[in-house]
């Protein structure tokens, strides 16, 4: 039995998400329905992460296992061919056994992209929440440090959403600017639902001055959902790098 790796990139508009829905085209099922074509048999898709509805994946990384003995090059030309346009496979490889896309992910990276100008683009609108007046990107910057280390993201996941534990670590973070576009990126070891969203919708009012750059740590001590920002709409995040 082979133990098939792809990293695959979509455009998450037209899904409700990574993950298998009833009666909802996602990406999972539809990249399901394609490996099966052509190897033949029933498969169980693993994912590094569980993308929401309208978010995009830079590196998104599935497993499988097969019995097919098709060579790994023709996979990738066979599933780009009955694959839509906003899905595309960009390798294929045979791993080890053990291998599994989420349980033995190290680290994850999500990119949150602003455009920060007086007026949209028609050619960014499905990938960028456009903020039309100016942001103190400096002051974000420094904001979005307090969230590096491990705490409890209470305050910053999906309101009435449960874990067994609402603690994260957060290695890396920051706030950079290019041109119009405003990037906020965050690595860690885990997620919770909207947690990146949920930071850069506060990030947003710490741009406005709204709200003071250190209150980022009063938010995360809070554990309260309601101190922190609003939700940034799911079309400007990606999901950029999955670390093994």
């Amino acid at each position: 039995m082979r133990n098939i790796k792809l990293v695959i990139s979509y455009d998450g508009t037209c899904y409700h998400g990574w993950q298998c829905q009833p009666d909802l085209i996602t990406v999972q099922e539809t990249l399901i329905k394609a490996v099966e074509r052509i190897v033949n048999h029933k498969i169980k898709l693993y994912g590094g992460a569980r993308t929401d509805s309208g978010v995009h994946a830079m590196a998104q990384v599935a497993n499988f296992h097969t019995v097919s003995k098709i060579e790994t090059k023709n996979l990738l030309r066979g599933l780009n061919s009955l694959l839509p346009g906003d899905i595309r496979i960009k390798g294929v490889y045979d791993v080890e056994e053990s291998f599994h896309s989420r349980y033995s992910a190290r680290s994850k990276t999500y990119v949150y992209t602003i455009l920060n100008r007086p007026f949209d683009s028609p050619f960014y609108t499905r990938y960028v929440w456009h903020i039309p007046y100016p942001l103190d990107v400096p002051s974000m910057n420094r904001a979005v440090k307090y969230i590096k280390g491990e705490h409890d993201f209470s305050a910053f996941k999906k309101k009435n959403e449960s874990y067994s534990s609402h603690i994260r670590c957060v290695l890396r973070s920051g706030v950079k600017k290019r041109g119009d576009f405003i990037y906020v990126f965050i690595e860690a070891t885990g997620f919770l639902r909207y947690m990146v969203r949920n930071i850069t919708g506060t990030l947003v009012l710490i741009g406005q001055g709204r709200l003071k750059e250190d209150s980022i740590s009063e938010i995360l001590a809070s554990k309260d959902r309601d101190m922190a920002g609003p939700t940034a709409p799911a079309r400007g995040l990606f999901l950029k790098e999955i670390y093994y």
